[in-house]
């Protein structure tokens, strides 16, 4: 496609982040073309109806289309490491992405948040504390509303964005007001050649920040900043005179801040150890921020959790039933497997694609609280390999068989754990939907 003589940049990608590029530029008075690397993309219709002026080219992507443009607005979906892109960038197009355009726009204070797990329940607690405590605040980012989308004219006060490090690999100064890496566990290794080259991924939001926060049991979360940089942490594992920590009053945990309890643990509705994490995460985050202790703590004392992430579904004949299908990398499954731990033996139910991921460290945790595995999808048999040693390993071709399977083999007192360790698209539209009809087919059993 040969671009018009004023088109300067290109939108790459047609989904939902895409067409919010495209509407930012436009409103923006900037001569754009989109392409898609889907030959028939989901929204294409509807894209030339809103943009009957602009140029769309669909299919393979094609390096001569590219590297006519100055900049590339890159959707998270499309890996910048493909030919084309590549190629457009030696000849020198620039690379951008929705977030990177939000936060040069932007004039509210931003609380950027990442990590290989619990992103979601910490972007969503730190948001409801903001809005308890009067403040106009909008969720966004890899979750909710595409970020360039709320750039309508409202009066926001406060914004609180999850991040991929897909949406980070494009940022060249985020600015947030505060930002933190929750943790780094492997994922998208089928994206990233490396650990360190997804952990620089992840670390780039840190870039122009005013203040961190670090979590002090993953040491890969501490990025290499100068000690001008204000930092505060949490950790559940390790006490800190002058941070966010547990401590113990009176026989019971608390969450506590400087050694001052805050909240008794069992005051939490989101359960398991790594929900107390979280809680820190998020009470750390929005101290940062500026938020008090009194709506923070209220929100903490209501907060259910989300849907798909560790959420209990069904108790059937002294078996409960938990959807954890949000669980889409090792790490996340580990989290959910030692927080519910405590409380019964495990009948892990994982597989689907595993991303190019390693599951070794699943068997660690297994063996510690689980007591059968049972195990589906495109990656079960690496999963099957990893456990065979540790656990009763079955196989099963379905989500339905694998729920039929541990209704059958389930003891009084075991709770069966959808946590999949793994990506949905073999054989679901995606993690919401494998949970929902994991959800039915628990419920169903009553």
């Amino acid at each position: 496609m040969q671009l018009a003589a004023n088109t300067t940049h290109v939108v790459v990608g047609l989904g939902k982040t895409g067409l919010s590029c495209a509407r930012w530029l436009r409103k923006n008075g900037i001569s754009f073309a989109a392409v898609d690397t889907r030959a028939e993309p989901a929204g294409l219709a509807a894209f030339r109806e809103e943009f009957a002026e602009v140029q769309v080219e669909c299919g393979a992507l094609q390096a001569e289309t590219l590297q006519q443009a100055q900049v590339l607005v890159m959707s998270p979906g499309v890996d910048p490491r493909v030919p084309a892109v590549r190629r457009a960038v030696s000849q020198g197009a620039r690379l951008t992405g929705d977030v990177d355009l939000f936060a040069r726009a932007v004039r509210a204070p931003l609380v950027a948040i990442t990590g290989s797990n619990a992103k979601s329940t910490v972007t969503t607690l730190v948001g409801e504390m903001a809005s308890a405590a009067g403040v106009k605040t909008a969720v966004c980012g890899n979750i909710g509303t595409p970020v360039l989308d709320l750039l309508d004219g409202t009066d926001y006060q406060l914004f609180v964005l999850e991040l991929s490090s897909f949406q980070l690999e494009t940022i060249t100064a985020l600015n947030a007001k505060v930002a933190t890496v929750l943790n780094m566990s492997p994922d998208h290794m089928d994206r990233y050649d490396s650990m360190q080259a997804y952990h620089a991924a992840k670390h780039r939001i840190f870039q122009g920040c005013q203040q961190i926060v670090i979590n002090r049991d993953d040491v890969l979360s501490r990025p290499l900043l100068p000690p001008t940089v204000k930092t505060c942490s949490f950790g559940v594992n390790q006490e800190d005179s002058n941070e966010f920590a547990v401590i113990n009053r009176d026989g019971k945990p608390h969450l506590a801040w400087n050694r001052e309890p805050l909240l008794a643990v069992s005051e939490l509705r989101i359960a398991g150890q790594h929900n107390v994490a979280n809680a820190l995460a998020a009470l750390a985050l929005g101290k940062a921020a500026g938020l008090e202790f009194a709506p923070m703590l209220k929100v903490l004392r209501s907060f259910a959790g989300l849907p798909h992430r560790c959420q209990w579904v069904a108790t059937v004949n002294g078996i409960s039933w938990y959807n954890d299908s949000k669980g889409t990398n090792v790490g996340a499954s580990v989290a959910a497997i030692t927080g519910l731990g405590a409380t019964g033996k495990i009948i892990l139910l994982a597989g689907g694609v595993g991303k190019g991921a390693e599951f070794k460290q699943l068997a660690h945790t297994m063996r510690r609280y689980g007591s059968r595995a049972i195990l589906f999808g495109e990656d079960a048999d690496k999963i099957a390999a990893v456990l065979a040693d540790v656990v009763p390993v079955e196989r099963v071709h379905s989500l339905q068989a694998a729920v039929d399977c541990a209704q059958a083999l389930a003891k009084t007192g075991e709770l069966v754990l959808l946590s999949p360790a793994c990506a949905s698209f073999d054989m679901f539209r995606n993690y919401e939907h494998r949970g929902e009809e994991f959800t039915r087919m628990a419920r169903a059993l009553a």
